[in-house]
């Protein structure tokens, strides 16, 4: 590569940072100036009776299209309104028990700025997010979200990049509170997202991917040996034997790890060891209605990740999960 590709190369690569910088120091900027107003906004949304609507035009209206997918899935109920639908018919969404969040850098967008008026006599309330507390929309608001007025990365300071990226965190902040507050569980998630990956982990529940006792290595310790102990963990290839009292109770486990932890402790010695004394009785278990996406973070939320974890129901053995079978869902 001659040097005049290279010097060309490094300034898209310097301009792409910088671009990356100009942004994030923005979101700094504008998360030091989160203050009282924002509180307000929280617990009008948190109470509402109606729907969320957003609205915004242009650029801004792409950001509240997204803000309105990211709380629906979050549990927060809400829809967006194109301003100029609004002004020919879509406005019969709207009722005095809903809250509009209108997005505009200058607040003055003729598109948005005449849907106002019609908001206000429908008695709807305002949250407005924008850059100018003296502009239409910041007037017309019951609430302002201000954001400090920042140079657009733009060169240009014209096409909207830093003032899109600071309204599309503050809904994020937003959608995310309001599902902290509401307590948003893994299984409600799970309800709005029923297809792909992603659903699949998190409307699986352990049972529907665990390997059924019925295909598990389950022994009696004290009927077998450490030689053979060692050689079913590579028959089964599971990493992990289990061993169960006459009741059916899980009395224990052996792991591939363990193996190895003695290997390296006894050397040779292992073997003159007895297996009722090595097995692991007090192993880590879950239940098999645990929801995947729940038994995920248990199994790798810990200094030595589990790699597969015997399977457990009112004491009793009922199979043993992967950590492999959760990782495939991701």
């Amino acid at each position: 590569m001659n040097q005049t590709l290279k010097d060309k190369n490094q300034e898209v690569l310097k301009s792409i940072r910088e671009v990356i910088q100009i942004e994030a120091e923005a979101l700094k900027i504008m998360a030091e100036s989160v203050g009282e107003p924002f509180f307000e906004a929280i617990s009008l949304l948190f109470s509402v009776h109606g729907k969320i609507i957003l609205t915004g035009a242009g650029k801004s209206g792409i950001i509240a299209r997204k803000i309105a997918a990211t709380m629906n899935s979050t549990g927060t109920p809400a829809c967006f309104l194109h301003p100029s639908d609004g002004m020919h018919g879509d406005l019969g969404m709207l009722t005095s028990n809903d809250v509009v969040i209108a997005i505009g850098k200058s607040g003055e967008s003729e598109e948005l700025v005449s849907l106002l008026p019609a908001i206000k006599r429908l008695n709807a309330k305002i949250i407005a997010i924008t850059s100018r507390k003296d502009s239409t929309l910041a007037k017309q608001a019951d609430i302002i979200l201000l954001v400090p007025m920042m140079k657009e990365a733009c060169p240009l300071d014209l096409a909207p990049t830093v003032s899109t990226t600071v309204a599309l965190a503050i809904g994020d902040a937003l959608a995310i509170t309001l599902m902290k507050m509401k307590d948003f569980q893994p299984e409600d998630f799970a309800k709005y997202h029923p297809g792909g990956k992603l659903g699949k982990r998190l409307s699986l529940r352990v049972s529907d991917l665990m390997i059924p006792k019925e295909k598990c290595p389950i022994f009696k310790s004290e009927k077998t040996t450490i030689e053979k102990s060692i050689a079913d963990l590579g028959t089964y290839g599971l990493g992990i034997l289990l061993f169960s009292a006459p009741d059916g109770s899980l009395e224990g486990i052996l792991t591939d790890g363990d193996v190895r932890r003695l290997l390296n402790q006894h050397k040779a010695n292992i073997f003159t060891l007895s297996l009722p004394s090595i097995i692991n009785r007090n192993p880590l278990s879950i239940p098999p209605e645990m929801m995947a996406v729940e038994a995920l973070s248990f199994m790798e939320d810990r200094k030595k990740p589990l790699n597969v974890v015997p399977i457990v129901k009112e004491n009793q053995i009922v199979g043993v999960l992967r950590l492999h079978e959760l990782l495939n869902l991701s």
